[in-house]
């Protein structure tokens, strides 16, 4: 396996339109404070050869934005969708503890064992999440690429970055409203390797 260092910046959209809520499969597009808080997030020293985003409009939009400002080409995955939230979608924090706050509470506790009324299994979301971000560190190899998705997505891939168990993948990570992480993935004759470099509300992350 020849030497390899592939750099990823992984941004979560900003607000969407109708506020803070599970939002999940709901495709709402972003607020206007949503296109202030990612156009802030981002620096003129940013450089990416490549944008991997989830199609969801609240993530595609801005990555179309700024793949078209850099010439740099984008692709669209369908396996970087947010979790399905089934039946709390649409709905505020507050107004699911208020009528299903028990089942909230062991979802964040535990996600595993505890799937939202008419929703996606954590496992299942997990599992085509890995095999994205397992399939971009080798189809873009060596290359400095920004993800632009969501709060769950970026969870996953920390988690399994830093070997963090599923079980409690969702409640030892925040992610802000364009948040930004980054990920240093090194491959070589002696394996891969995975290392967070940064978390958090960033203006900029140069290499």
């Amino acid at each position: 396996m020849a030497d390899c260092t592939t750099v990823f910046d992984l941004i979560r959209h900003g607000e969407p339109e109708g506020g803070p809520m599970y939002r999940g499969s709901k495709d709402d597009p972003l607020s206007e404070a949503g296109w202030q808080q990612m156009r802030r997030a981002i620096a003129k020293t940013d450089h990416w050869d490549a944008i991997v985003t989830s199609p969801m409009l609240r993530c595609v939009r801005f990555a179309q934005e700024l793949a078209d400002n850099y010439g740099i080409p984008l692709h669209k995955d369908e396996r970087l969708r947010e979790i399905n939230f089934g039946e709390w979608e649409g709905r505020t924090a507050d107004e699911v503890m208020a009528s299903d706050g028990d089942r909230l509470s062991q979802f964040w506790a535990n996600p595993v064992v505890c799937t939202p009324p008419g929703g996606e299994p954590a496992k299942d979301f997990n599992h085509r999440v890995v095999e994205s971000w397992h399939h971009w560190q080798q189809e873009l190899a060596g290359q400095n690429v920004l993800v632009v998705c969501h709060g769950g997505v970026i969870r996953m891939i920390v988690a399994d970055a830093m070997n963090i168990a599923l079980e409690h993948s969702f409640s030892s990570l925040a992610t802000p409203y364009a948040c930004r992480s980054r990920i240093q993935v090194d491959t070589s004759g002696h394996g891969r390797f995975q290392s967070l470099i940064a978390h958090g509300v960033i203006k900029a992350l140069t290499p």
